[in-house]
């Protein structure tokens, strides 16, 4: 069993940064690939980066390249997205998720645990 919270979501104004966090419980998390999605209001839950239990792969959607960058801390048990030069269709309810393997996964319904999400919305 893996429980996740996020954190770090709030209101900022376009060009601006956020970093979230996502805590996770469980003695096994370094096993499992980790991942973030997003969902905006009347959109299908979208994936935003994804990494391997080592770190060693990352993946990320094509709207978030080069501002985005997801990490993961295995020995706080923490998952991390910061989030840079922001803009106003980056605004949706953010998700951590996670699945047993070592590979990333860039399909939702592969994961097997998720976070109860965190708002963020940018301004224009």
């Amino acid at each position: 069993q893996v429980q996740l919270v996020e954190s770090g979501g709030g209101l900022v104004q376009a060009g601006g940064s956020l970093r979230l966090s996502c805590a996770a419980s469980g003695r096994t998390f370094s096993r499992y690939g980790v991942g973030w999605f997003r969902q905006a209001p009347g959109k299908e839950r979208q994936l935003v980066a994804a990494i391997s239990c080592g770190s060693a792969s990352t993946y990320y959607a094509d709207s978030v390249k080069g501002r985005f960058t997801g990490s993961r801390d295995n020995a706080k048990n923490a998952l991390y997205l910061q989030m840079n030069s922001l803009k106003p269709e980056d605004t949706a309810v953010y998700y951590c998720a996670a699945k047993s393997g070592c590979a990333y996964y860039t399909r939702a319904n592969e994961y097997d645990y998720w976070g109860q999400g965190t708002q963020v919305t940018v301004s224009s």
